[in-house]
């Protein structure tokens, strides 16, 4: 293959790649086009916890993109974040946040949110309640 020519699809297999600009389906192609997942613009953070939905753990697969069935297939086995995620399907997180939007509202997963540091109870308090057990 010359430099700077795109291999035709039976040169490599069924994959559609240039060497020089990397895949050919790009990240806008993935989503349609969207940056922003879901109607509401939910937004997912990094270390959020994505689990398949346990009532759809049967469902069928087939109207699913490529993509999202990889999604699904990283979460079957375990639990995994969001950057988990991007990372087992070698994507950029932006096209998996919005790809897990499609997912989250047909139902097929569920996101479990991070606990907000305010929320989370006070170091000093655990340590206290650590050595009165401790004590008994």
């Amino acid at each position: 293959m010359t430099e700077g020519r795109r291999a035709a699809p039976h040169e490599q297999g069924s994959q559609w790649y240039d060497n020089e600009a990397g895949p050919l389906v790009r990240p806008y192609a993935m989503t349609g086009g969207r940056t922003k997942p879901g109607p509401a613009g939910v937004r997912f953070d990094l270390i959020a916890l994505v689990t398949l939905d346990p009532a759809a753990s049967g469902a069928d697969d087939a109207g699913l993109g490529p993509e999202h069935r990889r999604l699904v297939d990283l979460c079957r086995p375990e639990t995994q974040s969001v950057a988990e995620l991007a990372a087992g399907a070698d994507l950029p997180v932006g096209v998996v946040r919005v790809l897990l939007g499609d997912l989250l509202e047909l139902g097929r997963v569920v996101v479990s949110r991070p606990v907000p540091p305010a929320q989370l109870p006070d170091e000093r308090i655990l340590r206290e309640v650590i050595a009165g057990l401790r004590a008994l």
